[in-house]
């Protein structure tokens, strides 16, 4: 395969498109280099947001599931949207791991305690998972219990009690459910092993030992009326109707399940739950449980049953690549070295067989990148053309990230600086690539620099949902591209190579066919 022609995969982190005009730093900027891609070369514009990338519908995407939806030559579906997708096609009412934690908790006569954040924030949790998992016990005829953590963080400050009089409807309408516990995810969901926060939820939730509200809503009320917000609402048990004793608590032969997606706040609280040797505070007794499950795996060490284990990023582009026996770099500096290795790899931490790495350090001298917009571009591009006209490698993929970081501080002036960087760089590596016979894809991860003041005309620092270009440069070469998204660049580089794709790789080339 030593035929093929060495092809650089070249991301622009950033790079969206969107109408010139006075937020878009990249046509503000003097960018001739970035101009004449467009202007000269076959290109066209991958959806890099939303479902295309495995993302539930509106959001933004990022640099973490952009990087692996173009190395695994598809649509790689993201815990959210996996659990979503699974609810629209009734797998969730199936689930073996939440099956088996129902018919496990009833055989022991318990009750299921749900628990995890209440919000539709959607970084950790989604209320509409909850509100899934109370339909499914409805249906088992188990008694269920919930336990919110209260958000405040990816949502409004204040918006708790709106969702908890949701909640209260929910359960209501369902037939199913009742609220024992409300608790800022301050105490709950703590993930630096400050244990005198986890105990405070923990000696609400399985001692009893919280704070005492009749109702959900006037927990949450309550907490407001004395300062406080969502995110640190003191651990407070519901108690039963004209009584002081709470509703409930975790007890011997219950069931539990984590309704949390995202692991890294959950673990602690978990920990506390399952493990005999847990010593960090004293937890004065540990249920003895039916079970114990939860949405995601929260840690590979974790005995607990799992309802949606994660996919693996098998046949991913750079696997393909070293199953031809050829050599690939790949290059950035740190602010995305982790995203053009790991992510792109599909997960895997080590490199590959014929995978070498080159990490440039960001600057260390600057609190925030406005203050130095060129980054470290210039040294990434000096390193980048040294291993290419080396010659030794098939495939190269580096990540310029300058669009992106500088973007995210929302200083305009510098974000047209990064841009001129950038672009500068371009010229440099493209011209070197087009002497040496070689081919150049070029294209993003996500937009940001395009959209840097939102429709009040204030700073906007966030990514965006814009589509990003992808560009074909190499020397006389006339094609036509289609739309599509980022999981069709791996095809298209296979397929210019004419290696088959592997059947994992569901992306489609990017290359229009003639009529047969």
């Amino acid at each position: 395969m030593s035929n093929l022609t060495p092809t650089l995969l070249l991301i622009l982190d950033g790079w969206g498109i969107a109408p010139e005009g006075p937020g878009n730093a990249i046509s503000c900027a003097c960018t001739p280099s970035l101009d004449a891609l467009t202007a000269h070369h076959p290109h066209t514009a991958l959806a890099c947001s939303g479902r295309s990338v495995g993302l539930p519908d509106g959001f933004m995407g990022n640099s973490e599931v952009g990087h692996m939806n173009i190395g695994a030559g598809r649509v790689i579906y993201q815990d959210m949207t996996r659990i979503d997708i699974a609810i629209e096609q009734g797998e969730m009412a199936v689930n073996p791991a939440i099956l088996k934690l129902i018919a496990d908790t009833k055989a022991k006569g318990g009750r299921l305690h749900l628990m995890g954040l209440f919000s539709d924030g959607g970084v950790h949790s989604h209320l509409l998972h909850l509100y899934a998992l109370l339909e499914l016990a409805k249906a088992h005829d188990v008694e269920v219990l919930i336990h919110a953590f209260m958000d405040g963080r990816d949502t409004a400050p204040t918006s708790g009690k709106g969702y908890m009089e949701q909640l209260v409807a929910a359960c209501d309408r369902i037939g199913a459910g009742k609220v024992a516990t409300v608790s800022g995810r301050f105490y709950a969901m703590d993930r630096d092993k400050r244990w005198d926060r986890v105990k405070v939820a923990w000696d609400c939730l399985v001692l009893g030992q919280g704070e005492r509200a009749s109702d959900p809503v006037a927990a949450v009320q309550a907490a407001y009326d004395a300062g406080k917000t969502d995110e640190f609402i003191m651990p407070c048990n519901i108690v039963e109707a004209g009584g002081t004793e709470p509703v409930t608590c975790i007890a011997d032969n219950d069931g539990v399940f984590f309704f949390n997606f995202r692991a890294d706040r959950a673990r602690e609280l978990s920990r506390a739950l399952f493990d005999e040797s847990f010593d960090d505070f004293d937890r004065v007794r540990q249920p003895v449980l039916a079970g114990f499950a939860t949405m995601t795996a929260y840690d590979s060490t974790f005995p607990m049953d799992v309802a949606f284990v994660k996919e693996k990023g098998a046949d991913t582009l750079g696997e393909v690549v070293s199953s031809l026996g050829l050599r690939q770099l790949r290059i950035a500096e740190t602010e995305k070295y982790a995203h053009v290795t790991y992510f792109f790899n599909g997960g895997r931490e080590e490199p590959l067989e014929g995978e070498d790495r080159i990490l440039v350090n960001s600057p260390r001298e600057v609190a925030t990148y406005d203050l130095k917009p060129e980054m470290s571009v210039f040294e990434v591009t000096e390193k980048l053309l040294a291993e290419w006209n080396s010659g030794k490698y098939s495939l190269v993929v580096c990540n310029l990230a300058n669009l992106d970081m500088v973007g995210h501080t929302g200083i305009m002036p510098a974000a047209r600086a990064a841009c001129e960087a950038v672009d500068s760089c371009v010229k440099r590596i493209l011209d070197a690539v087009v002497a040496s016979g070689g081919r150049a894809f070029v294209t993003a991860d996500h937009g940001n620099a395009e959209e840097m003041l939102d429709p009040a005309g204030n700073p906007h620092t966030a990514h965006t949902m814009n589509r990003v270009p992808f560009v074909l440069v190499e020397k006389g070469t006339a094609v036509t591209l289609r739309e599509g998204k980022l999981g069709d660049i791996a095809p298209t580089i296979l397929d210019m190579w004419g290696v088959e794709k592997p059947a994992a790789m569901t992306g489609e080339t990017l290359l229009v066919k003639p009529a047969a």
